[in-house]
């Protein structure tokens, strides 16, 4: 049986890419720049790339960039738009929990829930951080961005969610946030690539910034930072709070 993100990514390439989430490549690059000092001779892993689009812009900039993801319409999608931009990308799919790599990148990113928070358990989304730490070589960074669970405690996650979405995206109901597990269930509508009409029951699970901190330094990476996920805006200098949707976290092996 498909798993709910198998079953949202399937046809939804094009569409995803006018979703308002996705809007922030070109200033969420920037920063990513900047956190590498520029330096061109670092390979990169972008996991859960979907679309491509942070991998193609990195591309472009004359970074070496490994993206993969699950989806396979993503991936197409990815290999298509690398195409028409004329940028050389390695686009490969793999399952975010099984990542081949060992000790390769300099650096690794997972932006906009790129996998990581989707997974059916707690375990299973240790192991795409436990991945993400074996792909990376000695001194490599991690940069990510998870859903930051002192959201829901503060803010209703459906009214945000629509409140950002433009006119044909993807719109949410039925919101329900477990104190327990910090899961949100709730129903996802989307139209997709093909036109058809589709709901989707997701579960999602929301971090608080102590458990991300724990987990990473479970696998031995040290500084931990976090910070509030500005949309096309990650800054150092946004320290986080309960009205940030997301969480922007850079960890050093």
């Amino acid at each position: 049986m498909k798993q709910w993100y198998e079953e949202l990514f399937e046809n939804y390439a094009v569409k995803y890419d006018k979703e308002s989430f996705t809007q922030g490549t070109i200033g969420e690059c920037d920063f990513i720049e900047k956190e590498i000092e520029y330096n061109k001779e670092a390979k990169i892993l972008d996991i859960g790339c979907g679309t491509g689009r942070h991998s193609i812009e990195l591309a472009k900039r004359g970074y070496k960039v490994i993206g993969i993801d699950l989806s396979e319409s993503m991936l197409r999608r990815a290999k298509q738009k690398a195409g028409e931009e004329d940028v050389e990308v390695k686009f490969e799919k793999h399952d975010a929990r099984k990542i081949p790599y060992l000790d390769q990148f300099d650096l690794v990113i997972m932006l906009c829930e790129g996998g990581f928070s989707l997974m059916e358990t707690d375990e299973m989304n240790f192991q795409i951080l436990q991945n993400a730490a074996n792909a990376l070589k000695s001194k490599g960074k991690f940069i990510f961005t998870t859903l930051n669970g002192l959201f829901p405690l503060f803010n209703s996650v459906k009214e945000f969610l629509n409140s950002e979405a433009e006119s044909g995206n993807a719109t949410y109901d039925n919101n329900s946030f477990d104190l327990m597990t910090f899961r949100d269930v709730s129903k996802i509508c989307i139209e997709d690539d093909l036109g058809n009409q589709k709901e989707i029951q997701s579960v999602e699970r929301y971090y608080v910034p102590s458990e991300i901190t724990w987990l990473l330094k479970t696998l031995n990476f040290q500084p931990v930072d976090i910070f509030g996920a500005k949309l096309g805006a990650f800054s150092r200098g946004d320290k986080l709070s309960t009205k940030d949707f997301e969480m922007l976290v850079i960890a050093e092996k």
